[in-house]
């Protein structure tokens, strides 16, 4: 299915941060230092589990410069947590300490030498308590536990929309209490009986990395206090949620708290809901004057990561390779609080068993708290953790069987518009023909050589997150449009999308186009920045603005022309009356209101109803394949071919699309061969920029091709559909099969660096980390 050609969406053109972000000119959080304001440094915990004896400040106190230190104890009269799902999260610890670089006072000072002097100064005294540092440890029977409070749920009704399954998470009130922070439960059919009766059954366990997700700009925050509002400007992408967190810690009205974002420096996830915001507040609520909190990368890493994972997968196939029944066993490596992790547990639970008929189904998910630092949202939301899993075991059914890995997945691959969630949105994308295209690029150039092998995979996420979007269009008397949305611009290009939009709908000029976004106070609002979902969901909200506009428009200038409504034709920025007058926007807005004053204000509005009522709002297909060589003497994967299909329905700048896919499917290959974060004891040992590999640019692979795909199947505009993550979601999983392919042994663990492959093709031992 083709689409149709349209005059500015769709077409490549400049994006609109792209001269301000390469002269240095954008400003970011980081560049923001409002008059009087004063600088923070975070006084973190040396200890992995302990509790608290005391905190002696008098010697920070004395520090020239020094203003303040913000304890626990100063927030007595605050609502001392945060978290949008469970609210386990203090901002600075009480009583204990449950993981290494934990928050435990926050020194606030006239610069940030004085503040880092005095962070070196406040003297912490612990009773040392025993460790869980990693799932396994947690789930034992005599683990220790780090959470003896019920903190009650406070996640909303889309959650369990979100999750497809009902229920929040409920730590339950009879002890004994365990360390398990939510638990997830999928199954239909009949899973033990589909398996006796399979001609084979295959079973593996995987693990995936512990990561992080390395935005080029740390956390950093800067907030001013007053008698009755706070005023917080962050590097957030969910400013309204954050704002929620807030307005909950100072029992202040919503209308009081203003959030306000700039450009941000990446997020990858790692940047949703709330995070450091609390921190500058408190410390501003304290002293009464701005201040700033500006992160380094040790301290993000230690404020958030990605949640790493274990998963057992049996599956049952008959004799010509059709899935039969599939088990998972999934247990997320949470980290100290929860976060986003519940949600991201619900999410792999989903999207572990791939988008294949399953007749018969049984996942079980748990997510669990560990001594380490707090896990959130990722890029690809669950995803990657379960491909990995899912893909590598119908790879090696695929190799029991004597059947091509490609040909198992066209045996099992779901039609168009059928459903892989029971009663959910079918898929509204063509699997099969996303497959064809990558089995194709791939044999192009394929080599039949020892040490080579070839691994595909595919996914499909339910993505969009929760419809809930508003957005507003201002018509001006010069024909120049202002859009305000929420969205958050995090280099993803969402600015020049939102103005491609509103340019095609009202037939202006894009130059005539701009774009405000993401501040609580002037914006509209706007759920999340996440999960794919700007160009789709967000862009509904805009359409049905500008379509409100020009409703409104007409209605001013058949007032004016004193004809019926119907009888004005639509056109680029004008109407045309019945004898052929255009009538430009402006004028009529001029005209109406009597003079060169006046504007037109079209609001759009997105939930869950019509088009957008059955969850999830879109699917988001990962459909990859790569070609690897391996050195035998050293261990090193080289990648000689990329394929990716970015299936978006709709492709609003092809150029940027393919940008994102690659991006996508380069950050993949970081958790695929690079990246791991190891602890050592109750520490990190690689929690800087040196030792944690990120994929460089000569990690890339020779041949590389992103297809894009457009058919018009999405539920966005123009049939657009959401593109961002798709090429991650399934690339570990491919990189791991394209090595069991070269090498003859299966790999288990991600990522496949020198040392393991080298001790996989030697028949050694594997080892969890180097």
């Amino acid at each position: 299915m083709s689409v149709e050609r349209r005059r500015v969406a769709g077409q490549a053109v400049q994006r609109r941060d792209l001269f301000e972000k390469v002269t240095g000119a954008a400003t970011y959080t980081v560049d923001v230092t409002p008059p009087g304001c004063l600088h923070a440094k975070v006084v973190r915990s040396s200890r992995a589990h302990a509790r608290i004896l005391g905190i002696e400040t008098s010697a920070a106190l004395a520090v020239p410069g020094v203003i303040a230190v913000v304890t626990a104890s100063d927030l007595a009269a605050l609502f001392p947590r945060f978290g949008h799902i469970i609210p386990d999260h203090a901002i600075l610890a009480m009583e204990k300490v449950r993981y290494y670089g934990e928050p435990v006072a926050l020194v606030v000072a006239e610069n940030i030498v004085a503040a880092s002097d005095g962070a070196e100064a406040v003297q912490v005294r612990y009773e040392d308590l025993p460790a869980a540092m990693d799932a396994e440890a947690a789930l034992a029977p005599d683990a220790p536990i780090l959470h003896d409070d019920d903190y009650g749920a406070s996640g909303d009704e889309s959650f369990s929309e979100m999750a497809a399954t009902p229920g929040l998470p409920d730590h339950g009130d009879s002890p004994p209490r365990t360390n398990v922070a939510h638990t997830v439960d999928l199954s239909w059919g009949d899973v033990d009986a589909a398996l006796a009766q399979a001609h084979i059954v295959v079973e593996n366990r995987v693990h995936y990395p512990m990561l992080y997700a390395y935005a080029m700009e740390p956390y950093n925050a800067v907030a001013s206090f007053t008698e009755d509002s706070l005023h917080v400007v962050s590097s957030a992408q969910h400013p309204f949620m954050v704002r929620t967190d807030l307005a909950r810690i100072f029992s202040l009205p919503l209308s009081r708290v203003r959030v306000q974002v700039p450009y941000l420096g990446g997020g990858y996830g790692s940047k949703s809901y709330t995070k450091i915001e609390p921190l500058a507040a408190v410390g501003a609520w304290v002293v009464r004057q701005p201040v700033k909190l500006v992160l380094d990368v040790e301290e993000a890493i230690y404020t958030t990561r990605a949640d790493s994972a274990a998963i057992t997968v049996r599956s049952g196939f008959d004799a010509e390779g059709r899935i039969l029944a599939r088990a998972f066993d999934i247990v997320l490596d949470s980290g100290a609080y929860a976060d986003n992790s519940p949600l991201v547990l619900a999410k792999a639970v989903n999207r572990c068993f791939g988008p294949y008929r399953v007749p018969n189904l049984r996942v079980r998910g748990r997510s669990v708290y560990t001594n380490t630092s707090p896990a959130s949202s990722y890029r690809g939301f669950g995803a990657p953790q379960g491909a990995l899993a899912g893909e590598t075991n119908l790879d090696r059914a695929a190799a029991q069987l004597g059947i091509d890995p490609v040909e198992i997945r066209r045996r099992n691959l779901v039609p168009p518009g059928g459903e892989i969630l029971p009663g959910k949105r079918g898929i509204d994308a063509d699997l099969p023909a996303d497959l064809e295209l990558v089995a194709e690029s791939l044999q192009r150039d394929a080599r039949t050589v020892p040490g080579h092998g070839i691994g595909v995979a595919c996914t499909a996420s339910d993505a969009g997150a929760y419809p809930i979007s508003t957005a507003i269009v201002r018509v001006q008397t010069d024909g120049s449009v202002t859009v305000l949305s929420g969205s958050t611009e995090m280099g993803q290009g969402s600015r020049s999308v939102l103005a491609q939009l509103v340019a095609e709908e009202l037939g202006v000029p894009i130059e005539a186009v701009d774009v405000v976004q993401s501040d609580t106070a002037m914006s509209s609002y706007e759920r999340t920045t996440g999960a794919s979902r700007t160009t789709t969901l967000v862009g509904l909200a805009v359409q049905r603005a500008c379509a409100d506009a020009r409703a409104k428009l007409t209605e001013m200038a058949a007032e004016i022309e004193q004809c019926p409504p119907e009888s004005l034709a639509q056109g680029d920025g004008v109407l045309e009356s019945a004898d052929g007058r255009k009538l430009a926007f402006g004028d009529i807005i001029s005209r109406w209101f009597g003079g060169d004053a006046g504007e037109v204000t079209g609001v759009g509005t997105l939930r869950r109803d019509g088009r957008t009522q059955k969850m999830p709002p879109f699917w988001e297909v990962g459909m990859v394949g790569v070609e690897v060589g391996i050195d035998p003497e050293t261990g090193v994967v080289r990648v000689d071919q990329l394929v990716t299909v970015a299936d978006v329905g709709f492709a609003f700048n092809p150029k940027a699309v393919e940008g994102q896919d690659l991006g996508a499917a380069t950050q993949g290959l970081g958790g695929a061969l690079f990246e791991e974060l190891v602890y050592d004891g109750p520490q990190l040992v690689n929690p800087n920029m040196v030792e944690y590999r990120v994929p460089r640019m000569t990690d890339l692979a020779d041949k590389i091709e992103s297809i894009v795909v457009e058919r018009g199947d999405g539920v966005g505009p123009y049939g657009a559909k959401g593109g961002g993550e798709g090429a991650l979601n399934p690339m570990g999983a491919a990189v791991a099969n394209a090595v069991a392919m070269a090498t003859g042994k299966w790999p288990s663990r991600l990522p496949l660096t020198p040392e393991r492959v080298w001790r996989l093709v030697n028949d050694l031992p594997e080892v969890d980390a180097e």
